[in-house]
């Protein structure tokens, strides 16, 4: 498996967890390594927040 979204690109998160502050747009920080179940995982960032999120793939969107 390979990773969908490069470093630096903007993208919506859309938390699996109903929680309304979560969701919104990200910036790709990192692209983690492929877990053993083959999850694509990454860090990103909101201009928002003073943390770091991990975020699986699917729970991600282009930004247009």
């Amino acid at each position: 498996m390979s990773h969908k979204f490069q470093i630096g690109l903007s993208v919506y998160f859309e938390s699996a967890i109903s929680r309304g502050g979560a969701r919104g747009v990200y910036k790709i920080v990192q692209q983690l390594p492929v877990e053993n179940d083959n999850r694509v995982v990454y860090r990103i960032k909101s201009p928002a927040e003073a943390f770091e999120r991990i975020a699986e793939e699917s729970q991600l969107s282009r930004q247009n």
